[in-house]
């Protein structure tokens, strides 16, 4: 027993000398072979500074570094990686004061050939894109849902990250077609993304055989809801905001600015599900999510950051995985060559959701699919069995490539 514990030690400790390289030769002598120096790879992560979301629950809250914890954890982990084959990565924070000109910032930040992860909203965003500093640049959209920055406003040097609103309302309307309900009351409020939300679900219901019983437009009145009767209140104007809608199976909310929409269950006229942007809700991640190793990534997290997981997160954590992924399957660290790779056949990003994540060549969207929760639980994730694509389940979400009106200038 003693010598073959001995035998075993000894295989341990050749074992270790070979793995250490040529760092040590096996007479004793240190090898004259030096340890290459890293190539770095320096990514830019810039954020906007905008009012936070606003919540009707006192439970909810947007954290101060929403976004940008996602992006470190990924940090660390790419480094991990890189190591081993010659690659190191670095990042710097670029934060925009409030009305700052993003253009004027790229010019004094950036170099000519840049990496960035982008925290900004639709102008700012397309501002960035069209800045003569960031042509040559990479651009990570990790805020935006917007289809017209997909469509017709489109950008050569920008990837989206999120889903689309196109295909959040896609994958809806997927499950609402699968459970059979098929009749739709949509309520809307009264901003510009309500209607654009309103407008896919619309959209969504062509594709997949809904029919909309009544779009109606409703704009809430906030009143005293802080006060001891302010349930009372809401209990009252909820019914009368959906009294007198014909027969329904569903109630769809296009609320994204949380004025209302929070309201709804259980204060409805007719007792029916509440879908949309609250209620049963189509996102790219959530707290819940566990499958496919996700309790994992959630433990990993919430080591670092001491809290979950937010959507923004997760695509700060996916874009700089991406460009991670990139750098170290082609070895190249310009902008421009990497931008070709992710548009190849021969990339794909993991993302806990089954399979690899590519992008579409026709407008720069993630291919993924979307997880559709309640407040608490993961209820499914489309696209739904059955709806089928020749190439890409995924791509029955959104705007396939004969829809698409985005066309990259050259």
């Amino acid at each position: 027993m003693e010598y073959a514990v001995a035998g075993a030690l000894c295989r341990c400790i050749l074992c270790l000398l070979v793995a250490a390289g040529p760092a040590f030769a096996l007479d004793g002598s240190e090898s004259p072979a030096a340890s290459p120096a890293l190539r770095e790879l320096k990514i830019l992560y810039i954020a906007g500074d905008y009012p936070k979301a606003e919540y009707l629950s006192l439970l909810q809250s947007q954290p101060d570094d929403d976004g940008k914890a996602g992006a470190l954890l990924a940090l660390d982990e790419i480094n991990i990686t890189g190591k081993f084959i010659g690659f190191s990565f670095a990042m710097d924070f670029i934060a925009l004061k409030r009305g700052a000109d993003v253009v004027a910032v790229a010019k004094q930040s950036l170099d000519r050939d840049s990496v960035l992860v982008a925290d900004l909203n639709a102008p700012d965003l397309l501002a960035l894109a069209n800045a003569p500093a960031a042509r040559r640049s990479l651009i990570f959209d990790i805020r935006t849902s917007d289809d017209d920055l997909r469509q017709e406003r489109c950008a050569r040097n920008v990837f989206h990250i999120l889903p689309s609103t196109a295909m959040r309302a896609d994958a809806l309307g997927q499950y609402l077609a699968k459970k059979g309900w098929r009749r739709w009351f949509v309520l809307q409020g009264p901003s510009v993304e309500d209607a654009a939300f309103a407008t896919d679900i619309h959209r969504a219901a062509s594709r997949f055989g809904g029919k909309i019983v009544e779009a109606r437009a409703y704009n809430y009145d906030a009143g005293s809801r802080r006060v001891d009767t302010g349930y009372q209140q809401i209990a009252t104007q909820m019914p009368l905001a959906t009294e007198g809608a014909p027969a329904h199976d569903v109630v769809i909310v296009a609320d994204t600015k949380n004025l209302f929409g929070d309201y709804l269950p259980y204060n409805t006229f007719e007792p029916r599900p509440i879908v949309g942007t609250q209620g049963l809700s189509p996102v790219a991640w959530h707290p819940a999510f566990q499958e496919y190793s996700a309790l994992q990534m959630q433990h990993r997290f919430e080591l670092v950051a001491h809290r979950k997981m937010s959507e923004r997160d997760y695509a700060a954590w996916l874009a700089v995985r991406a460009i991670g992924e990139a750098v170290i399957r082609s070895g190249k660290t310009s902008p421009i060559d990497l931008a070709e790779f992710m548009r190849s056949d021969a990339f794909g990003v993991a993302g806990f959701k089954g399979q690899a994540l590519t992008f579409r060549r026709w407008d720069q969207q993630l291919r993924q699919p979307v997880l559709l929760a309640s407040a608490l639980m993961v209820v499914t994730m489309s696209p739904q069995d059955g709806f089928l694509h020749p190439k890409f389940f995924t791509d029955t979400l959104g705007y396939d490539e004969p829809e698409t009106k985005c066309r990259f200038a050259q």
